[in-house]
Protein backbone atom coordinates (compact mmCIF):
# COMPACT_ATOMS: atom_id res chain seq x y z
CA UNK A 1 0.00 0.00 0.00
CA UNK A 2 1.86 3.62 -0.96
CA UNK A 3 2.04 5.58 1.64
CA UNK A 4 -1.04 8.08 2.33
CA UNK A 5 -0.44 11.89 1.13
CA UNK A 6 -0.53 14.66 3.60
CA UNK A 7 -1.27 17.11 0.97
CA UNK A 8 -2.61 20.07 1.61
CA UNK A 9 -6.58 19.63 2.67
CA UNK A 10 -8.91 22.48 2.47
CA UNK A 11 -12.80 23.25 3.32
CA UNK A 12 -15.04 25.79 3.02
CA UNK A 13 -18.46 25.13 5.12
CA UNK A 14 -21.63 26.79 4.63
CA UNK A 15 -24.71 26.23 6.15
CA UNK A 16 -26.72 23.12 4.45
CA UNK A 17 -24.10 22.62 1.54
CA UNK A 18 -20.95 22.41 2.91
CA UNK A 19 -18.00 21.73 0.10
CA UNK A 20 -14.25 21.31 0.71
CA UNK A 21 -11.72 21.66 -2.13
CA UNK A 22 -9.21 18.49 -1.60
CA UNK A 23 -7.27 18.38 -4.30
CA UNK A 24 -6.70 20.93 -7.29
CA UNK A 25 -9.04 19.44 -10.04
CA UNK A 26 -10.73 20.15 -13.25
CA UNK A 27 -12.88 23.34 -13.67
CA UNK A 28 -16.02 22.52 -12.21
CA UNK A 29 -18.88 23.06 -14.74
CA UNK A 30 -21.13 26.11 -13.93
CA UNK A 31 -24.50 23.84 -14.07
CA UNK A 32 -23.39 21.48 -11.44
CA UNK A 33 -25.63 21.73 -8.97
CA UNK A 34 -24.60 21.89 -5.39
CA UNK A 35 -25.03 17.71 -5.18
CA UNK A 36 -22.70 17.17 -7.58
CA UNK A 37 -20.01 19.39 -6.27
CA UNK A 38 -20.20 17.34 -3.75
CA UNK A 39 -19.95 14.45 -5.37
CA UNK A 40 -17.07 15.86 -7.04
CA UNK A 41 -15.38 16.83 -3.86
CA UNK A 42 -15.90 13.86 -1.67
CA UNK A 43 -14.70 10.96 -4.80
CA UNK A 44 -11.32 13.90 -4.53
CA UNK A 45 -11.21 13.37 -1.04
CA UNK A 46 -11.23 9.40 -1.11
CA UNK A 47 -8.90 9.48 -3.78
CA UNK A 48 -6.40 11.58 -1.91
CA UNK A 49 -6.70 8.82 1.06
CA UNK A 50 -7.81 6.04 -0.93
CA UNK A 51 -4.97 3.96 0.91
CA UNK A 52 -6.13 4.35 4.24
CA UNK A 53 -9.87 4.04 2.99
CA UNK A 54 -9.03 0.60 1.48
CA UNK A 55 -6.68 -0.90 4.50
CA UNK A 56 -8.17 -3.76 6.40
CA UNK A 57 -7.68 -3.38 10.35
CA UNK A 58 -6.63 -6.90 10.67
CA UNK A 59 -3.68 -6.08 8.08
CA UNK A 60 -1.83 -3.58 10.49
CA UNK A 61 1.13 -5.64 11.82
CA UNK A 62 1.09 -7.87 8.63
CA UNK A 63 1.26 -4.77 5.88
CA UNK A 64 3.18 -2.59 8.68
CA UNK A 65 0.18 -0.09 8.57
CA UNK A 66 1.55 1.99 11.12
CA UNK A 67 4.55 3.07 8.74
CA UNK A 68 2.77 4.34 5.85
CA UNK A 69 0.76 7.13 7.63
CA UNK A 70 2.38 10.16 6.40
CA UNK A 71 5.29 11.01 9.22
CA UNK A 72 4.05 13.87 10.64
CA UNK A 73 0.93 12.25 11.76
CA UNK A 74 2.19 9.21 13.15
CA UNK A 75 3.82 11.13 16.89
CA UNK A 76 0.57 12.81 17.16
CA UNK A 77 -1.30 9.88 16.25
CA UNK A 78 0.79 7.78 18.82
CA UNK A 79 0.46 9.98 22.18
CA UNK A 80 -3.02 10.54 21.81
CA UNK A 81 -5.52 9.35 24.37
CA UNK A 82 -8.62 7.81 23.42
CA UNK A 83 -11.03 11.32 24.40
CA UNK A 84 -8.18 13.01 22.13
CA UNK A 85 -9.23 10.70 19.28
CA UNK A 86 -13.09 10.98 19.74
CA UNK A 87 -12.44 14.39 19.66
CA UNK A 88 -10.96 13.99 16.07
CA UNK A 89 -14.22 12.57 14.87
CA UNK A 90 -16.17 15.66 15.72
CA UNK A 91 -18.07 17.36 18.71
CA UNK A 92 -17.16 19.54 21.50
CA UNK A 93 -15.70 18.20 25.17
CA UNK A 94 -12.55 16.84 25.96
CA UNK A 95 -9.28 16.96 26.08
CA UNK A 96 -7.53 19.14 22.67
CA UNK A 97 -4.23 17.55 20.94
CA UNK A 98 -1.91 19.16 19.23
CA UNK A 99 -1.89 17.60 15.66
CA UNK A 100 -0.71 18.50 12.37
CA UNK A 101 -2.31 20.93 10.10
CA UNK A 102 -2.77 18.23 7.72
CA UNK A 103 -4.03 15.75 9.77
CA UNK A 104 -6.55 18.84 10.86
CA UNK A 105 -7.10 19.78 7.36
CA UNK A 106 -7.97 16.33 6.76
CA UNK A 107 -10.45 15.73 9.23
CA UNK A 108 -12.27 18.74 8.49
CA UNK A 109 -12.74 18.31 4.57
CA UNK A 110 -14.21 14.58 5.81
CA UNK A 111 -16.60 15.93 8.53
CA UNK A 112 -17.57 19.07 5.94
CA UNK A 113 -18.23 16.70 3.60
CA UNK A 114 -20.64 13.95 4.95
CA UNK A 115 -24.31 15.01 5.18
CA UNK A 116 -24.77 16.28 9.19
CA UNK A 117 -26.59 12.87 10.92
CA UNK A 118 -28.57 15.03 13.27
CA UNK A 119 -28.26 14.98 16.97
CA UNK A 120 -27.71 11.88 18.90
CA UNK A 121 -29.12 13.59 22.30
CA UNK A 122 -28.02 12.64 26.11
CA UNK A 123 -29.56 9.00 25.97
CA UNK A 124 -26.71 6.58 25.66
CA UNK A 125 -29.66 4.04 24.20
CA UNK A 126 -33.09 3.86 23.65
CA UNK A 127 -35.61 3.52 26.23
CA UNK A 128 -36.43 -0.08 26.63
CA UNK A 129 -40.10 0.59 25.98
CA UNK A 130 -40.97 3.25 23.58
CA UNK A 131 -43.56 5.60 25.28
CA UNK A 132 -44.96 6.42 21.78
CA UNK A 133 -45.88 3.22 20.56
CA UNK A 134 -48.87 1.66 22.02
CA UNK A 135 -47.87 -1.17 24.66
CA UNK A 136 -49.96 -4.16 22.43
CA UNK A 137 -47.21 -3.24 19.96
CA UNK A 138 -44.13 -3.23 21.56
CA UNK A 139 -44.11 -7.44 22.06
CA UNK A 140 -41.51 -8.94 19.78
CA UNK A 141 -39.63 -5.63 18.98
CA UNK A 142 -36.19 -4.45 20.24
CA UNK A 143 -36.11 -1.11 21.32
CA UNK A 144 -34.12 0.32 18.83
CA UNK A 145 -36.45 -1.24 16.63
CA UNK A 146 -39.37 0.73 17.78
CA UNK A 147 -37.98 3.92 17.69
CA UNK A 148 -37.14 3.51 13.78
CA UNK A 149 -40.98 1.93 13.11
CA UNK A 150 -42.63 5.47 15.42
CA UNK A 151 -40.13 7.81 13.35
CA UNK A 152 -40.76 5.96 10.10
CA UNK A 153 -43.93 5.68 10.15
CA UNK A 154 -44.87 9.36 11.12
CA UNK A 155 -43.55 10.07 8.26
CA UNK A 156 -45.24 7.65 5.60
CA UNK A 157 -48.14 9.03 7.40
CA UNK A 158 -47.33 12.66 6.53
CA UNK A 159 -46.38 11.57 2.78
CA UNK A 160 -49.97 9.35 2.79
CA UNK A 161 -51.49 12.62 3.74
CA UNK A 162 -49.72 15.15 1.38
CA UNK A 163 -49.98 12.47 -1.52
CA UNK A 164 -53.85 11.06 -0.71
CA UNK A 165 -52.40 7.25 -0.75
CA UNK A 166 -53.56 5.42 1.84
CA UNK A 167 -51.73 2.00 0.64
CA UNK A 168 -48.14 1.59 1.43
CA UNK A 169 -45.78 -1.00 0.36
CA UNK A 170 -43.28 -2.64 3.05
CA UNK A 171 -40.42 -4.36 1.05
CA UNK A 172 -38.47 -6.68 2.94
CA UNK A 173 -40.75 -6.45 5.70
CA UNK A 174 -39.16 -9.16 7.85
CA UNK A 175 -41.32 -9.97 10.89
CA UNK A 176 -43.87 -7.17 9.81
CA UNK A 177 -42.95 -4.68 13.22
CA UNK A 178 -43.56 -1.61 10.49
CA UNK A 179 -46.57 -3.28 8.89
CA UNK A 180 -48.17 -3.55 11.85
CA UNK A 181 -47.58 -0.21 12.87
CA UNK A 182 -48.92 1.08 9.88
CA UNK A 183 -52.15 -0.62 10.15
CA UNK A 184 -53.07 -1.10 13.15
CA UNK A 185 -51.68 2.52 14.77
CA UNK A 186 -52.27 4.25 11.98
CA UNK A 187 -54.62 3.14 10.54
CA UNK A 188 -52.74 2.64 6.37
CA UNK A 189 -53.30 -0.01 4.21
CA UNK A 190 -50.57 -2.11 4.49
CA UNK A 191 -48.83 -5.03 1.74
CA UNK A 192 -46.01 -6.57 3.52
CA UNK A 193 -43.47 -7.94 0.72
CA UNK A 194 -40.97 -10.35 2.23
CA UNK A 195 -38.85 -13.34 0.22
CA UNK A 196 -38.18 -15.26 3.30
CA UNK A 197 -41.80 -16.98 3.61
CA UNK A 198 -41.07 -18.44 6.94
CA UNK A 199 -40.80 -14.80 8.45
CA UNK A 200 -44.01 -14.40 6.25
CA UNK A 201 -46.08 -16.83 8.01
CA UNK A 202 -44.32 -14.91 11.82
CA UNK A 203 -45.86 -11.76 10.89
CA UNK A 204 -49.17 -13.21 10.07
CA UNK A 205 -48.68 -15.11 13.19
CA UNK A 206 -47.75 -12.07 15.00
CA UNK A 207 -50.56 -10.51 13.50
CA UNK A 208 -53.41 -12.74 14.79
CA UNK A 209 -52.05 -12.79 18.21
CA UNK A 210 -52.62 -8.70 18.01
CA UNK A 211 -56.20 -9.39 16.38
CA UNK A 212 -57.07 -11.83 19.52
CA UNK A 213 -55.73 -8.96 21.69
CA UNK A 214 -57.71 -6.52 20.12
CA UNK A 215 -60.72 -8.21 20.83
CA UNK A 216 -60.43 -8.81 24.41
CA UNK A 217 -59.73 -5.21 24.74
CA UNK A 218 -63.17 -4.19 22.69
CA UNK A 219 -64.89 -6.46 24.94
CA UNK A 220 -63.54 -5.34 28.00
CA UNK A 221 -63.95 -1.76 26.68
CA UNK A 222 -67.82 -2.55 26.16
CA UNK A 223 -67.74 -3.01 30.34
CA UNK A 224 -66.18 0.20 30.82
CA UNK A 225 -62.66 0.03 30.24
CA UNK A 226 -60.54 2.81 28.24
CA UNK A 227 -60.95 2.04 24.33
CA UNK A 228 -57.68 0.50 22.95
CA UNK A 229 -56.19 3.11 19.97
CA UNK A 230 -55.58 0.49 17.33
CA UNK A 231 -57.58 -0.60 14.17
CA UNK A 232 -58.13 -3.69 13.71
CA UNK A 233 -56.66 -3.48 10.50
CA UNK A 234 -53.87 -6.32 9.58
CA UNK A 235 -51.67 -5.97 6.61
CA UNK A 236 -51.50 -8.34 3.60
CA UNK A 237 -48.28 -10.29 3.65
CA UNK A 238 -46.79 -11.46 0.42
CA UNK A 239 -44.29 -13.87 0.69
CA UNK A 240 -41.76 -12.85 -2.89
CA UNK A 241 -38.58 -11.71 -3.63
CA UNK A 242 -38.05 -8.18 -5.61
CA UNK A 243 -37.25 -8.84 -9.47
CA UNK A 244 -34.03 -5.67 -9.73
CA UNK A 245 -33.78 -6.11 -13.33
CA UNK A 246 -37.85 -6.72 -14.26
CA UNK A 247 -39.63 -4.05 -16.18
CA UNK A 248 -41.82 -2.00 -13.55
CA UNK A 249 -44.85 -3.83 -14.55
CA UNK A 250 -43.24 -7.35 -13.37
CA UNK A 251 -42.32 -6.84 -9.53
CA UNK A 252 -41.73 -9.85 -7.82
CA UNK A 253 -40.28 -13.18 -8.26
CA UNK A 254 -41.07 -16.55 -5.99
CA UNK A 255 -39.65 -16.41 -1.84
CA UNK A 256 -36.52 -17.79 -0.95
CA UNK A 257 -37.67 -21.26 0.29
CA UNK A 258 -38.01 -24.45 -1.89
CA UNK A 259 -41.58 -25.43 -2.81
CA UNK A 260 -42.81 -22.11 -1.87
CA UNK A 261 -45.08 -22.12 -5.13
CA UNK A 262 -45.23 -18.90 -7.70
CA UNK A 263 -44.70 -14.96 -6.16
CA UNK A 264 -48.00 -13.57 -5.49
CA UNK A 265 -49.84 -10.83 -7.65
CA UNK A 266 -47.55 -7.96 -8.06
CA UNK A 267 -48.84 -5.41 -5.00
CA UNK A 268 -48.05 -2.25 -7.85
CA UNK A 269 -49.82 -4.39 -10.72
CA UNK A 270 -49.63 -4.03 -14.70
CA UNK A 271 -49.79 -1.18 -16.86
CA UNK A 272 -52.97 -0.40 -15.42
CA UNK A 273 -51.42 0.62 -11.95
CA UNK A 274 -51.70 -0.92 -8.63
CA UNK A 275 -54.13 -4.37 -8.18
CA UNK A 276 -57.28 -2.00 -7.75
CA UNK A 277 -56.47 1.12 -9.63
CA UNK A 278 -55.40 3.00 -6.62
CA UNK A 279 -51.70 4.57 -6.27
CA UNK A 280 -48.66 3.49 -3.35
CA UNK A 281 -45.92 4.75 -1.10
CA UNK A 282 -43.23 2.19 -1.16
CA UNK A 283 -40.87 1.98 2.07
CA UNK A 284 -37.99 -0.14 3.02
CA UNK A 285 -36.80 -0.19 6.59
CA UNK A 286 -33.06 -0.90 5.98
CA UNK A 287 -33.48 -2.31 2.71
CA UNK A 288 -29.62 -4.32 2.11
CA UNK A 289 -27.66 -4.10 -0.43
CA UNK A 290 -29.12 -4.01 -3.86
CA UNK A 291 -32.57 -3.90 -2.50
CA UNK A 292 -32.44 0.09 -1.81
CA UNK A 293 -31.42 0.79 -5.81
CA UNK A 294 -34.18 -1.31 -6.76
CA UNK A 295 -36.55 0.39 -4.82
CA UNK A 296 -36.16 3.16 -6.51
CA UNK A 297 -35.48 1.62 -9.90
CA UNK A 298 -38.91 0.56 -9.75
CA UNK A 299 -40.48 3.75 -8.05
CA UNK A 300 -38.89 5.69 -11.39
CA UNK A 301 -40.45 3.24 -13.47
CA UNK A 302 -43.95 2.50 -11.70
CA UNK A 303 -46.25 5.84 -11.78
CA UNK A 304 -48.75 3.78 -9.67
CA UNK A 305 -46.10 4.87 -7.17
CA UNK A 306 -46.68 7.96 -5.77
CA UNK A 307 -43.40 8.18 -3.18
CA UNK A 308 -40.93 6.33 -1.70
CA UNK A 309 -39.27 6.44 1.83
CA UNK A 310 -36.30 4.53 1.77
CA UNK A 311 -33.47 3.85 4.43
CA UNK A 312 -30.62 1.65 3.51
CA UNK A 313 -27.89 -0.53 5.00
CA UNK A 314 -25.15 -2.93 3.80
CA UNK A 315 -23.49 -1.19 1.70
CA UNK A 316 -20.83 -3.61 1.23
CA UNK A 317 -23.47 -5.81 -0.49
CA UNK A 318 -24.17 -3.35 -3.39
CA UNK A 319 -23.10 -4.88 -6.95
CA UNK A 320 -20.46 -2.14 -8.43
CA UNK A 321 -18.44 -2.27 -11.47
CA UNK A 322 -19.43 -4.65 -14.25
CA UNK A 323 -22.20 -6.29 -12.28
CA UNK A 324 -24.04 -3.37 -11.69
CA UNK A 325 -24.89 -3.65 -15.92
CA UNK A 326 -27.11 -6.57 -14.82
CA UNK A 327 -28.12 -5.18 -11.37
CA UNK A 328 -28.97 -1.93 -9.84
CA UNK A 329 -26.36 -1.31 -7.10
CA UNK A 330 -23.69 1.80 -7.36
CA UNK A 331 -23.67 4.12 -9.29
CA UNK A 332 -26.94 4.73 -9.99
CA UNK A 333 -26.57 8.16 -11.46
CA UNK A 334 -25.23 9.22 -14.54
CA UNK A 335 -23.69 12.20 -12.50
CA UNK A 336 -21.17 10.10 -10.36
CA UNK A 337 -20.85 7.42 -12.75
CA UNK A 338 -19.21 10.30 -15.43
CA UNK A 339 -16.74 11.30 -12.19
CA UNK A 340 -13.29 9.81 -12.81
CA UNK A 341 -12.40 7.90 -9.57
CA UNK A 342 -15.88 7.49 -8.28
CA UNK A 343 -15.41 3.08 -7.39
CA UNK A 344 -15.62 2.10 -4.41
CA UNK A 345 -14.07 -0.74 -3.09
CA UNK A 346 -15.57 -3.85 -0.54
CA UNK A 347 -13.82 -2.20 2.10
CA UNK A 348 -14.67 1.29 1.37
CA UNK A 349 -18.67 0.21 1.31
CA UNK A 350 -18.04 -1.52 4.77
CA UNK A 351 -16.80 1.20 6.41
CA UNK A 352 -19.66 3.37 5.45
CA UNK A 353 -21.68 0.57 7.39
CA UNK A 354 -19.45 2.13 10.78
CA UNK A 355 -21.59 3.14 13.80
CA UNK A 356 -19.48 7.07 13.73
CA UNK A 357 -21.29 7.96 17.31
CA UNK A 358 -20.71 4.03 18.87
CA UNK A 359 -17.29 4.30 18.40
CA UNK A 360 -16.94 7.75 19.49
CA UNK A 361 -18.50 6.91 22.94
CA UNK A 362 -16.07 3.99 23.19
CA UNK A 363 -13.36 5.90 22.73
CA UNK A 364 -14.68 8.91 25.03
CA UNK A 365 -15.10 6.02 27.98
CA UNK A 366 -12.15 4.09 27.29
CA UNK A 367 -14.11 0.94 26.50
CA UNK A 368 -12.76 -2.36 26.37
CA UNK A 369 -14.49 -2.94 23.03
CA UNK A 370 -11.26 -1.24 22.02
CA UNK A 371 -8.69 -3.93 22.92
CA UNK A 372 -10.43 -6.28 20.32
CA UNK A 373 -9.14 -4.49 17.16
CA UNK A 374 -5.62 -4.84 18.13
CA UNK A 375 -6.91 -8.68 19.22
CA UNK A 376 -7.86 -9.07 15.65
CA UNK A 377 -4.73 -8.06 14.31
CA UNK A 378 -2.35 -9.95 16.05
CA UNK A 379 -3.97 -13.09 15.72
CA UNK A 380 -4.47 -11.97 11.99
CA UNK A 381 -0.19 -12.23 12.13
CA UNK A 382 -0.38 -15.51 13.99
CA UNK A 383 -2.27 -17.19 11.47
CA UNK A 384 -0.27 -16.02 8.14
CA UNK A 385 3.01 -17.54 10.12
CA UNK A 386 1.71 -20.22 10.85
CA UNK A 387 0.11 -20.88 7.33
CA UNK A 388 0.13 -17.97 4.97
CA UNK A 389 -2.59 -19.49 2.51
CA UNK A 390 -4.97 -18.44 5.30
CA UNK A 391 -5.53 -14.77 5.10
CA UNK A 392 -8.95 -12.71 6.03
CA UNK A 393 -10.79 -15.41 7.79
CA UNK A 394 -14.50 -14.50 8.56
CA UNK A 395 -13.19 -15.40 12.28
CA UNK A 396 -15.87 -15.02 15.16
CA UNK A 397 -14.11 -15.47 18.91
CA UNK A 398 -18.25 -14.12 20.21
CA UNK A 399 -19.52 -10.75 21.18
CA UNK A 400 -17.62 -11.05 24.78
CA UNK A 401 -14.64 -11.33 23.02
CA UNK A 402 -12.90 -8.02 24.41
CA UNK A 403 -13.37 -9.51 27.84
CA UNK A 404 -10.90 -12.36 27.56
CA UNK A 405 -7.13 -12.42 27.79
CA UNK A 406 -5.08 -12.37 24.74
CA UNK A 407 -4.25 -16.06 25.00
CA UNK A 408 -8.09 -17.40 25.75
CA UNK A 409 -8.82 -14.58 22.17
CA UNK A 410 -6.28 -16.42 20.32
CA UNK A 411 -6.74 -20.29 21.48
CA UNK A 412 -10.56 -19.65 20.43
CA UNK A 413 -9.45 -17.39 17.28
CA UNK A 414 -6.65 -20.43 16.00
CA UNK A 415 -9.47 -23.13 16.65
CA UNK A 416 -11.87 -21.43 14.44
CA UNK A 417 -9.20 -21.15 11.78
CA UNK A 418 -8.42 -24.76 12.00
CA UNK A 419 -5.05 -24.42 13.59
CA UNK A 420 -3.80 -26.26 16.00
CA UNK A 421 -3.42 -23.61 19.39
CA UNK A 422 -0.89 -26.17 21.02
CA UNK A 423 1.56 -25.79 17.96
CA UNK A 424 1.48 -21.77 17.91
CA UNK A 425 3.15 -19.47 20.44
CA UNK A 426 0.78 -16.95 21.41
CA UNK A 427 2.81 -15.40 24.64
CA UNK A 428 5.89 -14.96 23.03
CA UNK A 429 7.83 -11.61 23.69
CA UNK A 430 6.60 -10.88 20.01
CA UNK A 431 3.08 -11.11 20.70
CA UNK A 432 3.44 -9.08 23.36
CA UNK A 433 5.11 -6.08 21.62
CA UNK A 434 2.34 -6.21 19.10
CA UNK A 435 0.11 -6.26 22.15
CA UNK A 436 1.69 -2.78 23.38
CA UNK A 437 0.56 -0.98 20.51
CA UNK A 438 -3.18 -0.89 21.35
CA UNK A 439 -2.73 2.60 20.60
CA UNK A 440 -1.27 3.28 17.95
CA UNK A 441 -4.38 0.18 15.81
CA UNK A 442 -6.43 2.27 18.04
CA UNK A 443 -5.77 5.46 16.44
CA UNK A 444 -5.45 3.74 12.84
CA UNK A 445 -9.15 2.69 13.26
CA UNK A 446 -10.14 6.04 13.49
CA UNK A 447 -9.17 7.55 10.86
CA UNK A 448 -10.79 5.21 8.73
CA UNK A 449 -13.83 6.22 10.89
CA UNK A 450 -13.49 9.93 9.73
CA UNK A 451 -14.05 8.92 6.05
CA UNK A 452 -16.61 6.53 6.27
CA UNK A 453 -19.55 9.16 6.86
CA UNK A 454 -17.83 10.49 3.41
CA UNK A 455 -18.11 7.53 2.08
CA UNK A 456 -22.08 6.87 2.79
CA UNK A 457 -22.66 10.25 1.97
CA UNK A 458 -21.40 9.74 -1.66
CA UNK A 459 -23.52 6.31 -2.00
CA UNK A 460 -26.77 8.37 -0.65
CA UNK A 461 -25.88 11.04 -2.98
CA UNK A 462 -25.63 8.80 -5.73
CA UNK A 463 -29.52 7.58 -5.00
CA UNK A 464 -30.12 11.21 -5.04
CA UNK A 465 -28.87 12.43 -8.21
CA UNK A 466 -30.06 9.35 -9.84
CA UNK A 467 -33.49 10.51 -8.53
CA UNK A 468 -33.39 14.15 -9.56
CA UNK A 469 -32.01 13.03 -12.86
CA UNK A 470 -35.30 11.23 -13.57
CA UNK A 471 -36.81 14.45 -12.69
CA UNK A 472 -38.83 13.59 -8.85
CA UNK A 473 -38.41 16.17 -5.83
CA UNK A 474 -36.00 14.14 -3.21
CA UNK A 475 -34.52 15.07 0.28
CA UNK A 476 -32.02 13.67 2.50
CA UNK A 477 -33.63 13.38 6.53
CA UNK A 478 -31.97 12.21 9.57
CA UNK A 479 -35.37 11.04 10.86
CA UNK A 480 -33.39 8.89 13.41
CA UNK A 481 -31.08 9.13 16.55
CA UNK A 482 -27.64 8.31 15.02
CA UNK A 483 -26.84 6.89 18.43
CA UNK A 484 -29.71 4.43 18.51
CA UNK A 485 -29.63 3.65 14.88
CA UNK A 486 -26.15 4.66 12.59
CA UNK A 487 -28.03 4.60 8.97
CA UNK A 488 -30.40 7.15 9.84
CA UNK A 489 -30.73 8.77 6.53
CA UNK A 490 -34.11 8.46 5.04
CA UNK A 491 -34.23 9.15 1.38
CA UNK A 492 -37.83 10.55 0.61
CA UNK A 493 -38.66 10.95 -3.06
CA UNK A 494 -41.92 11.68 -4.62
CA UNK A 495 -43.78 13.21 -8.16
CA UNK A 496 -45.15 15.98 -6.48
CA UNK A 497 -43.24 18.76 -3.82
CA UNK A 498 -42.37 17.18 -0.33
CA UNK A 499 -42.50 20.96 1.18
CA UNK A 500 -45.95 20.01 2.94
CA UNK A 501 -44.86 16.40 4.18
CA UNK A 502 -41.59 17.50 5.54
CA UNK A 503 -42.46 20.64 6.82
CA UNK A 504 -42.22 20.65 10.52
CA UNK A 505 -40.65 16.62 11.21
CA UNK A 506 -38.48 17.65 13.60
CA UNK A 507 -40.65 19.51 15.60
CA UNK A 508 -41.87 15.18 16.48
CA UNK A 509 -41.37 13.95 19.64
CA UNK A 510 -39.07 11.11 19.71
CA UNK A 511 -37.79 8.43 22.81
CA UNK A 512 -34.73 9.31 24.21
CA UNK A 513 -34.23 12.80 23.54
CA UNK A 514 -34.75 15.37 26.12
CA UNK A 515 -36.69 18.74 25.83
CA UNK A 516 -33.05 20.67 25.26
CA UNK A 517 -31.69 17.92 22.94
CA UNK A 518 -35.39 18.41 20.82
CA UNK A 519 -35.10 21.92 19.98
CA UNK A 520 -31.10 21.15 18.94
CA UNK A 521 -32.98 18.60 16.59
CA UNK A 522 -35.51 21.39 15.15
CA UNK A 523 -32.87 23.85 14.40
CA UNK A 524 -30.61 21.44 12.58
CA UNK A 525 -33.58 20.00 10.62
CA UNK A 526 -35.14 22.97 9.73
CA UNK A 527 -32.24 24.15 7.47
CA UNK A 528 -32.84 22.97 4.06
CA UNK A 529 -32.46 19.29 3.76
CA UNK A 530 -29.90 18.09 1.36
CA UNK A 531 -31.30 17.63 -2.38
CA UNK A 532 -34.91 19.04 -1.48
CA UNK A 533 -36.47 20.65 -4.17
CA UNK A 534 -38.12 24.40 -3.54
CA UNK A 535 -40.48 25.65 -5.19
Amino acid sequence: MPGVPAGPVTSRVSRGAAMAAVAPGPAEPPWQSPEQRRAADIIRLLSLYRPLLDAFVIDFFTEDLWSQLPPAWQPALAGATPEQLAGLLGGRGGPRAAWPLSLLAFGAAARALAFPRGCPGSAPRPPCQSSRLPPLLRRHIKPKKQHEIQRLGKLLQRLSRATGCEHVVDIGAGQGHLSRFLAFALGLRVTAVESDARLSRLAERFDQELLQELAKARALAHRGAPPCPLTPRAPQHIPGRLDPTAPWGQFLLPPDLPGAGPAARNPLGGPGGSEDGDRVLVTGLHACGDLGPALLCHFARSPAVAAVALVGCCYMKLSSGPEQQQHPGYPLSASVAALPGHQLSYRAREAACHALEEYQARLRGGSAHLRAHCYRAVLESLIRAAEPGKRHLGLQPGRKAHTLSFPQYAQLGLSLAGLDPEGVPVDSGAVGAMLEQQHKVVAFCTLGQLLAPAVETLILLDRLLYLREQGFHCALVPLFNPRFSPRNLVLVAARTPLDTALAGLAKDPEDGHSSEDEDEDVEEAESPREGQNHQ
